[in-house]
């Protein structure tokens, strides 16, 4: 038999096309600051004139944007309207490097830090962290960037600690914390203290009473629809679960219990409620009372019969 007759066809080159072509690469830019505090955003614009002036400056890049979040924490990236904006035109080939300052201010998560250098690497889209000297498209750039990741993550927990051992010794001396915005009958007074609103003070009353007095949640309810009564944001949305609330706050009564939920981690932020697993502070008398804690005592016993009553019917 004759050998194959085999003819080698050539690879083609990826730059055939554009060896002779000139064309810029499009640089993006991301910043972030992590509070709103003055000299944060003071900061933050400097980063952006300086990242512009610093693309504009070499003529073989063009500006593709500057993406700035500020006052957002960066240990989630979906919080993150810009650094989101910025993932989404790089998808769209829309982007050929970005320039950042410092892995912590791209992530302080190291999973999110490598997921998203390993996706825009796949697209050959580098990101370039001026601190660290690191250019992600080189071959030892995963290593450095899993590495200092950890650093800005374990920087972050040691924060997160140190706000957790802050809040314990506001609670240990009875600092309240109050969320006006969610909180019928009362407003911040002119001395920071909570100073009762009269009207939804009444509001509050009516729903001890009626409670008392046999009626379900559900009717209080519809009743302060009706009577065009209004929640604490203003609205008529009410419903069982919103009078559950304030039948069980123990705020009404003047006392205000610490710690009811707490922070899971400082990469989620996932607040859970505490069952135990943290201390609580209990701290009596911290401002003034709608009701009477006979009064609320006698609807929390109530609350448990009907919730009882219920279960034993099923």
């Amino acid at each position: 038999m004759s050998a194959p007759n085999v003819r080698i066809i050539p690879a083609k080159s990826p730059n055939t096309e554009s060896q002779n072509q000139y064309r810029q690469l499009r640089v993006a830019a991301y910043c972030r600051v992590s509070t709103e505090l003055e000299e944060q955003q003071n900061s933050y614009q400097l980063q952006i004139e300086y990242y512009t002036n610093l693309i504009h400056q070499n003529k073989e890049w063009s500006l593709a944007g500057i993406f700035a979040d500020e006052g957002i924490s960066g240990t989630q990236t979906k919080k993150r309207t810009e650094f989101n904006r910025m993932i989404r035109l790089c998808k769209q080939k829309k982007i050929d490097l970005i320039l950042c300052k410092s892995i912590s201010r791209f992530a302080r998560n190291t999973v999110d830090c490598l997921e998203y250098v390993r996706q825009l690497k796949d697209i050959g889209i580098g990101i370039i962290f001026e601190k660290e000297n690191i250019n992600t498209l080189t071959m030892t750039s995963e290593f450095m960037i899993a590495l200092y990741g950890s650093f800005a993550q374990a920087e972050s927990e040691s924060i997160s600690k140190n706000i957790t051992l802050g809040n314990q010794m506001a609670f240990r001396e009875g600092k309240a914390r109050y969320q006006y915005k969610y909180w019928l009958g009362y407003r911040k007074g002119s001395d920071g203290n909570p100073e009762i609103v009269d009207e939804e003070a009444e509001t509050v009353k009516l729903i001890y009473r009626m409670f008392l007095d046999g009626d379900s949640m559900q009717k209080i309810a519809e009743f302060l629809i009706k009577k065009e009564r209004k929640t604490a944001l203003g609205k008529l949305d009410w419903n069982h679960i919103t009078v559950k609330r304030i039948l069980t706050n123990e705020k009404y009564t003047g006392d205000c219990i610490l710690q009811k939920t707490y922070t899971l981690d400082c990469i989620t932020h996932k607040q859970v409620r505490n069952n135990g697993e943290r201390a609580m502070y209990l701290v009596s008398d911290a401002h003034p009372a709608i009701i009477d804690r006979d009064t609320f005592n006698l609807a929390q016993q109530e609350i448990a019969r009907r919730t009882s009553k219920q279960k034993g019917q099923q």
